[in-house]
């Protein structure tokens, strides 16, 4: 399975984060990359952070070709300039997309203490659950960050699947998804090649999803 994983489309409405620029990708690039992706075996489509181009952008284009996504969204940013206010999560899921957790704050969960994991796990899932008006059960880790803690705790609230940015393959029941997080460089054949990875490379990245895993 091979996740890709987007970000913004077209010119951002809000302030962007440090080195945030590097996924933003125009228009005309996520129409190609998308078409692109339509020729890979097994594939599934991810959007991070909740932007209004979620919205305005990608839906249009997912629906026209028949295609669904899952959207996570960050819970402190709703209704903020730039990005989804609740009726537009609400508008994603009636589209039959799937709405997801990028937490409440877009920080790292790891090394969270508990009243961390609160909001960042519980108080954001109840803020999307009330916008989407539909049970989140899927999580993305704020800047691909994890360890065994935030594992633990996403598993105690019994998630059923959680999607990281190591850039590898992911099995299709895998509880913890890979993805190829797409970058502005990123091109049609870039995605041609995804999961194309040599023996030798495909050992080092699960090596590293390993020692994440257990850190």
């Amino acid at each position: 399975m091979i996740n890709l994983g987007f970000h913004g489309i077209g010119p951002p409405e809000r302030e962007l984060e440090p080195d945030e620029d590097q996924y933003w990708i125009d228009a005309a690039r996520f129409e190609e990359l998308l078409n692109a992706a339509l020729e890979l075996p097994e594939v599934r489509l991810t959007f991070d952070d909740g932007n209004t181009s979620d919205l305005s952008v990608a839906l249009p284009m997912l629906v026209e070709r028949g295609l669904t996504a899952s959207f996570f969204v960050i819970a402190g940013r709703l209704g903020q300039p730039g990005s989804l206010a609740a009726d537009d999560v609400r508008a994603l899921a009636e589209a039959g997309m799937t709405i997801g957790t990028h937490g409440m704050q877009h920080r790292s969960w790891r090394s969270l203490d508990e009243e961390g994991y609160r909001e960042e796990l519980d108080e954001a899932r109840e803020v999307l659950e009330a916008a989407a008006g539909a049970r989140i059960d899927e999580a993305a880790c704020p800047y691909g960050a994890y360890d065994r803690r935030a594992l633990r705790a996403l598993k105690r609230r019994e998630f059923r699947r959680v999607y990281t940015v190591d850039r590898r393959t992911a099995g299709p029941d895998d509880w913890l998804q890979a993805r190829y997080v797409i970058r502005h460089s990123d091109t049609a054949n870039t995605v041609r090649g995804f999961g194309g990875e040599s023996a030798p490379r495909k050992l080092t990245l699960a090596a590293k999803t390993t020692v994440k895993r257990w850190r």
